[in-house]
């Protein structure tokens, strides 16, 4: 089935859902109105009336947020089989009309390789060197009509096929949930240190003394923090029979390969757990956030302690927060959390007969449910090893719009050079990076201690 109608199909089902939610809390509103001196009031909601009153109204959020995220995923797709369009690649049975032009299914069917034509292209091979060439263009004409022209890593060096960029670039990957999360933007070309204005104090107002006399005036402050540059790299040495003599080109197993490592290399080790030194500080290392201690284990003291981290950002950040990230382990024990007559205490999304979190669909990494009206992401890169045991897990609550993380345009290479004798070549995949969350620490709250230990079952 066509992706774009499942996302539309499962849009419209959610649709149907939150106006069946509406209904049943104007149902009861109006159950609940009455006469009283020749007006019509609503009378206080009974218990049962504000259980159920309060029921739809935490599904109604949940099922608007879903509703939000499969309009995005709607608009990603949508965007995708544009670009399809645009480069020759049939929706469903892809065909490349140009055969000058890489595609993801040409590289798995014998068309045009990139990385043979890489190769030949360092022996003179015009005919490569034109496909390259033209690649290029096409690449570079796409970034020129989405805004994203001003990249770093925009020098004389050929650019992968635009497959790869747009993987990389639009899709929510496995192995970097945490990342996606935050605000992504373009690395401006030929720096390596992005500044980022902060206001150190601010203005003040006061009461005027008398009439006519003069009024508070406090001057605002300023400062900025700053973002380092940092390249993050792959490689791989590949036989030169692979690359010249095989049926199948090898593009899309070592390009994916590297680009789904570099995914979780960037989730891992620059946004959560990055250290500071000579790399950027990720969120587990970041001075300044606010640490929730649990000391107890079980569901009911965790979600006792994530409470308290919501409340933390929202009396310090002035605003509420947008995720809770754990591990896949931490929420499989909400799951199997029970109460004293062994009702699961996270139930499926629409059956609130406890409240202490709602889950959508299985899912190994990303949203997997709600947890007081806030997503839920579980990403499996948050480590498991820290603490004074090193077998603590983390649950990061924080507002991800506050975070920044820039990324130039991946960059893949094939080199000749020294390995002629073994009669291999060497592939290179590199970007640049900078992430930066200190302009808000406060935005950020963590849950750990001796009860974030490993769970038993």
């Amino acid at each position: 089935m066509d992706p774009q109608k499942e996302l539309e199909d499962a849009i419209r089902a959610l649709l149907d859902q939150i106006k069946t939610r509406r209904d049943e809390m104007g149902t009861i509103l109006r159950d609940a109105k009455e006469q009283k001196d020749g007006a019509e009031v609503v009378r206080a909601l009974t218990d049962d009336e504000k259980t159920r009153f309060d029921a739809a109204e935490a599904d109604l959020t949940g099922l608007t947020e879903r509703k939000e995220q499969l309009e995005k995923q709607l608009s990603a797709e949508r965007a995708a089989q544009e670009d399809a369009k645009r480069y020759g690649v049939g929706v469903g049975g892809a065909h490349v009309t140009d055969p000058s032009v890489y595609t993801r299914t040409s590289s798995m069917n014998g068309g045009p390789s990139y990385f043979r034509d890489l190769y030949r292209s360092t022996r003179g091979d015009r005919d490569a060197i034109d496909r390259l060439v033209r690649n290029d263009r096409e690449v570079q004409d796409h970034f020129t009509r989405t805004g994203l022209t001003t990249v770093n890593g925009a020098g004389g060096e050929f650019v992968p096929p635009l497959w790869l960029e747009s993987d990389f670039v639009k899709y929510v990957r496995a192995g970097r949930k945490t990342a996606n999360l935050c605000v992504n933007d373009s690395l401006p070309a030929g720096t390596d240190s992005i500044n980022i204005p902060k206001i150190a104090t601010g203005t003040a107002v006061a009461f005027q003394g008398t009439q006519n006399t003069g009024i508070n005036e406090t001057d605002l402050t300023t400062t900025s923090i700053g973002a380092g540059v940092y390249t993050v790299a792959g490689g791989q040495t590949i036989a030169l029979q692979l690359v010249e003599q095989s049926p199948l080109n090898i593009d899309q197993v070592i390009l994916g390969d590297l680009t789904a490592d570099y995914a979780r290399f960037l989730d891992a080790s620059v946004v959560l757990n990055g250290s500071g030194t000579n790399q950027p500080t990720g969120i587990l290392n970041l001075s300044g956030t606010t640490a929730v201690a649990n000391s107890t284990v079980g569901a009911a003291s965790l979600y006792s302690k994530v409470a308290g981290a919501v409340q933390s950002i929202e009396t310090s950040r002035f605003a509420p927060p947008t995720h809770i990230v754990m591990h896949p382990r931490r929420w499989a024990t909400l799951l199997a959390a029970v109460d004293s007559s062994n009702r699961p205490l996270v139930v499926p999304n629409g059956q609130n007969f406890n409240p202490m979190g709602t889950a959508d669909a299985p899912a190994a990494e990303g949203v997997v449910g709600y947890m007081m009206g806030l997503p839920v992401v579980t990403d499996a890169n948050v480590p498991t090893n820290t603490g004074a045991g090193t077998n603590q897990d983390p649950v990061i609550v924080a507002k991800f719009d506050d975070l920044w993380l820039w990324e130039g345009r991946i960059r893949a290479e094939v080199f000749p050079q020294t390995y002629a004798a073994n009669a291999s070549l060497y592939a290179r995949l590199y970007n640049y990076v900078a992430f930066q969350a200190a302009r808000y620490p406060q935005s950020i709250a963590i849950v750990n201690g001796t009860g974030q230990v490993t769970p038993t079952f």
